[in-house]
């Protein structure tokens, strides 16, 4: 029997390029903050891009998680 949950996650854009177009975007926030963290001027400026850049690899794998558990068995 087909998982109901999973049917109503399909409808409207495709999950997959929710998913590929969510990394997508958090990865062009992981290198512009990777940029800052790198050229940043003093050391308070480094640690504020260095926060960006842990925050943004926590949600990449949140949004792995999320994909995993949504995906049917056997994808």
């Amino acid at each position: 029997m087909p998982d109901p949950g999973y049917d109503a996650l399909e409808e409207g854009p495709g999950l997959r390029d929710l998913f590929h177009q969510l990394n997508n975007q958090l990865g062009i926030i992981l290198a512009h903050a990777e940029l800052l963290e790198v050229k940043a001027p003093d050391e308070a400026s480094r640690a504020r891009a260095a926060q960006v850049v842990a925050s943004v690899l926590d949600a990449m794998g949140t949004a792995r998680k999320i994909r995993r558990r949504t995906e049917p068995a056997g994808v």
